[in-house]
């Protein structure tokens, strides 16, 4: 039987539209939901609860990931998907005026974190199989970059656009129903492209395999829990970035707070600059930095240096809850100083989970390792908005501070194969 043809194609054509659209839907979960729902006053504890719920998706699409592998191409599944979810932010956008609007738009969020998860597993095993192993870590700056511009358009400018769309009159339900409905027409747009530029790869099949699907999904699963370092494995995917889940959830609403509550006091289009445009301009160099790092020093010699990249420069927020500076010079400084070192530090977790991943079900098992990684987003993320009204900002920021520890030491334990991400000469 012969091979399906390859198409030619540069990796530029397609990867940084490809991570630029996969970087939206996760943008509109994690931030622009939380930016919107703060706009429309529910709490901050609703917020970070149910939210956090929002990540479900991606914990679990492990359990269907194997059939991703199994059915259909990675590059049918991609387009198939971002027409999908193109019409989720559509309806995200008839749906707010209602009454019901916030049980509403959370069923709607819920359908986009689904589809995006599973366009996640697609995108993600495409690229490994249309790159070669000696690129995929030279090009984890580039994806990661992209991923980041779609964060600058989103926490930006998208944040930007509806609190001037609000006006003086704060119409923000107008105001985030033409931001969804711009999403929606992006998203259309970007399918249709992909059906262009996405290469068609000889690798890009189902999986074969002689056993029912059931028994392929199974013979998936158990090959990756059968690891005799899955304890150490899964320890560092669940708290490596567990100080991190718990800030996320909580910037937003620091820095719309009003002051006597604990807050900055900052309006959306503020936030958009300093948080959206330096803060994720500062993210992606960081990203950069580390993937170009790694390729060329390998991940073993710089995984400490960017578990220091990762945590210490929490310590900003600490600063910010205790000032509370007016100076937006100084927040923005602050910002951009905690942004850049989880821009470097987190090219780590990326790198370590492409070296966990490798093998013959690499799609599956990477998207197994990124289910993984949401659950440690998720559910420290669930309990960040009732710990943050209990302690108040500045003592939360300490608390976030102190969740390094079991992060340092999940690091400690993990083994790293000898110069790993190390682009060949």
């Amino acid at each position: 039987m012969s091979k399906p043809p390859t198409t030619p194609s540069s990796p530029w054509r397609w990867i940084p539209t490809l991570y630029f659209v996969q970087g939206l839907p996760n943008v509109a979960v994690a931030t622009l939901a939380v930016a919107m729902y703060a706009n429309l006053g529910i709490s901050n504890t609703e917020i970070a609860f149910y939210t956090s719920w929002l990540y479900l998706p991606w914990v679990i699409k492990p359990l269907w990931s194997p059939f991703v592998e199994l059915r259909g191409s990675k590059r049918g599944w991609v387009i198939a998907l971002q027409f999908v979810v193109g019409a989720g932010m559509g309806l995200i956008a008839f749906t707010l005026p209602t009454a019901f609007f916030f049980q509403a738009t959370l069923a709607v969020f819920w359908l986009i974190a689904f589809s995006s998860a599973t366009h996640d597993i697609a995108a993600d095993g495409f690229y490994l199989l249309a790159l070669k192993k000696s690129d995929q870590a030279a090009f984890v700056g580039v994806r990661s970059t992209f991923f980041r511009i779609s964060m600058i358009a989103g926490q930006g400018g998208l944040v930007f656009l509806a609190g001037w769309l609000a006006g003086d009159d704060e119409q923000f339900v107008q105001a985030w129903a033409w931001v969804f409905g711009l999403l929606a027409g992006t998203f259309f747009l970007a399918a249709w492209y992909h059906v262009w530029a996405l290469p068609k790869v000889a690798a890009d099949r189902p999986a074969e395999t002689s056993e029912s699907p059931w028994a392929g999904w199974w013979g998936v699963f158990k090959a990756f829990f059968q690891r005799r370092d899955l304890a150490v494995v899964l320890g560092f995917l669940l708290l490596f970035r567990i100080a991190e889940a718990q800030l996320l959830k909580l910037f937003i609403p620091f820095m719309l707070d009003d002051r006597e509550a604990g807050g900055l006091a900052l309006n959306n289009e503020q936030i958009g600059v300093l948080y959206g445009t330096f803060g994720i301009i500062a993210l992606t160099v960081g990203g950069l930095v580390g993937g170009w790092l790694v390729s060329r020093q390998g991940l073993r010699r710089m995984l400490w240096w960017m578990v220091a990249a990762m945590h210490v420069p929490n310590l900003v927020f600490v600063g910010l809850a205790l000032i509370q500076p007016t100076s937006l010079t100084l927040i923005g400084g602050a910002i951009v100083v905690e942004q850049l070192g989880y821009g470097f530090g987190f090219t780590a977790y990326m790198v370590y989970m492409m070296m966990v991943a490798d093998g013959p079900h690499k799609t599956a098992h990477y998207a197994i390792c990124t289910g993984f990684m949401a659950l440690g987003i998720m559910l420290p993320g669930m309990i960040a908005g009732w710990i943050q009204e209990q302690l108040g900002y500045a003592n939360f920021f300490w608390w976030v501070v102190a969740c390094a520890i079991p992060s340092i030491i999940a690091c400690a334990l993990i083994k790293i194969h000898h110069d790993f991400g190390r682009k060949e000469d």
